[in-house]
């Protein structure tokens, strides 16, 4: 089997996904495609040797529509022959890029291949694919007679089960912001974030998603998010904890990862960063929905033949406060590891883009830090999640 390889791994600046964010003039296409076209300019690499182009999209309606991946291809300038799809695992979309890229330069598939992944939730709201639609059908509903919700109360119903309380969820979304800004102060990011230029010129390459003078004390006073009083009939646990300083924001972003055999990077004179250890996804209860990262973990330790305490670096996703809290507490996890430079509570969650993202930032965590094992894991709607485990090379 081919020993599948990271050869740079690089992401937009985060921005805030509503109308007038630092990234919000940008469509979607050509955020995709500047993290391309960067990508191969970085390695110096003819981008007609790309067997593929494999991107994660939430949302893929209006701008986001009719394979963006492929158009984001174009866009950049690569020749008409390196074809391109996206694909949809919700919010682990690009992390299931990543994964089927690796696999496919494993099986011999692929010599070189990009997983990649963009949204725009300024310009592509969330939930623009359903327009009001049930998703779900008469089959579906029958057999969940309780009802499927969205995120924010699967995130509610997981804080009081766990019996988390709102200042544990604050003072840990205030340490995600303290970390990040860090990391930016002492240019940790600059390695991995390229810059965005907006149609009136202005350069942008700096996270605006992160907030400075973040405490617990003013995430404190926010009121929560999805307070809604017929939830009380079916859940009365919910005592309404997750507000939008515990919650990932609305993010604008795009980000890209470069893998190809090891034997061809060398052939090529690239110097791989990491290589592809192991894979896992699994499904979980689609009513919470976001504790799937926890047996996902279990599942990729055992397929690595590894334990936790080997990982030297855990990127779970925040998409919710509750989810990386629980998931440390269930796996007795080292908080120091986890998400060593903040997570999407400072860094944002630009849905389709988030899996590279994290896979971007633990790569060069990595590389700065001469670590060995990095492991990844993002909860998905539906009950899913992937787990990645990468090595330092």
């Amino acid at each position: 089997m081919n020993n599948a390889v990271i050869v740079d791994a690089i992401r937009t600046p985060s921005g805030k996904g509503k109308p007038g964010g630092r990234l919000s003039g940008v469509h979607p296409t050509d955020l995709l495609a500047g993290v391309l076209h960067a990508l191969v300019e970085r390695s110096d690499l003819d981008p007609a040797l790309v067997d593929d182009v494999i991107g994660g999209c939430v949302d893929q309606a209006g701008e986001q529509a009719l394979n963006i991946t492929r158009s984001a291809v174009l866009a950049a300038g690569f020749p008409q022959a390196v074809p391109g799809t996206s694909i949809d695992r919700q919010c682990g979309s690009s992390q299931q890029a990543a994964h089927f890229a690796a696999q496919g330069v494993a099986a011999g598939a692929y010599d070189i291949v990009i997983a990649c992944g963009v949204e725009s939730m300024s310009r592509v709201p969330m939930g623009s694919t359903t327009m009001g639609k049930d998703p779900y059908g008469e089959a579906l509903a029958a057999r969940f007679p309780q009802g499927l919700v969205n995120q924010g109360i699967a995130a509610e119903l997981i804080a009081a089960r766990w019996r988390l309380t709102r200042t544990t969820l604050d003072e840990f979304s205030a340490r995600s912001h303290a970390r990040a800004a860090a990391t930016a102060a002492s240019g940790g990011f600059d390695a991995e974030i390229v810059p965005v230029t907006t149609a009136d010129g202005e350069p942008i390459n700096a996270d605006e998603t992160i907030r400075l003078s973040s405490t617990a004390d003013k995430l404190a006073d926010l009121p929560p998010a999805f307070a809604d009083p017929t939830l009380g009939h079916r859940f009365p646990e919910i005592d309404c904890r997750i507000t939008a300083g515990n919650s990932s924001p609305l993010t604008d972003g795009a980000s890209a990862v470069l893998i190809m055999r090891e034997d061809k990077a060398a052939a090529l004179g690239l110097q791989p960063i990491a290589r592809f250890h192991s894979f896992a996804v699994t499904g979980s209860d689609p009513l919470l929905m976001l504790t799937g990262v926890i047996p996902a973990t279990h599942q990729v330790l055992k397929r690595a033949g590894l334990a936790l305490d080997d990982i030297d670096a855990y990127e779970v996703n925040e998409a919710f406060a509750p989810v990386p809290l629980v998931w440390k507490d269930e796996l007795d996890a080292d908080p120091q590891r986890l998400n060593p430079r903040g997570g999407a509570i400072a860094l944002g969650h630009p849905l389709g883009a988030s899996g590279t993202r994290l896979l971007t930032t633990l790569v060069h965590h990595l590389k700065d830090t001469g670590g060995r094992y990095g492991l990844q894991t993002m909860c998905e709607a539906g009950g899913m999640a992937n787990a990645t485990i990468i090595e330092r090379l």
